[in-house]
């Protein structure tokens, strides 16, 4: 799984060094899913940054996909989306991945960048747009339980 929060440096090449346990993470293979070592990446549906994750990250969308029936726009919107969408970027051998230029200018992703952990994904935020975007999950969360009638 993918855990925690990390800031790195995100170099004059758009290199990032991904933590160790995240590459770890990334290598575990999963159903039919060809392992390689990188990650799958694009740009997260619901959230102005980068989305990565290994095998399982893949698979989920893949699954997602195989579920809309055939030949129907919304399949194709999803192929689209997803499958053109998606890049496999490889690890270096110092464990870093190159992010793709379009996506570091759409993202604002240059100097330290954050890497938030989601379980079986990771993305990949400028700081400052994360930072206002937990502001606004912690709204949602605490709106839940409040809602519940408070916290557990």
């Amino acid at each position: 799984m993918f855990l925690s929060s990390h800031e790195k440096p995100l170099d004059a090449k758009r290199r990032i060094l991904v933590p160790q346990d995240f590459r770890a993470s990334a290598l575990v293979p999963h159903d039919d899913v060809e392992p390689f070592e990188g990650l799958y990446c694009f740009a997260a549906i619901d959230a102005a940054c980068i989305e990565c994750g290994g095998a399982a990250f893949f698979a989920g969308y893949r699954d997602v996909i195989n579920a809309i029936p055939k030949f129907t726009p919304a399949r194709k919107a999803m192929e689209h989306r997803i499958y053109a969408a998606m890049q496999r970027l490889s690890f270096d051998t110092a464990g870093r991945i190159t992010l793709p230029e379009a996506l570091c200018e759409r993202f604002g992703l240059s100097g330290n960048v954050l890497i938030a952990g989601l379980g079986d994904s990771f993305q990949i935020w400028n700081p400052d747009a994360y930072k206002t975007y937990m502001a606004e999950q912690e709204a949602l969360v605490s709106a839940a339980f409040t809602g519940q009638g408070g916290a557990a």
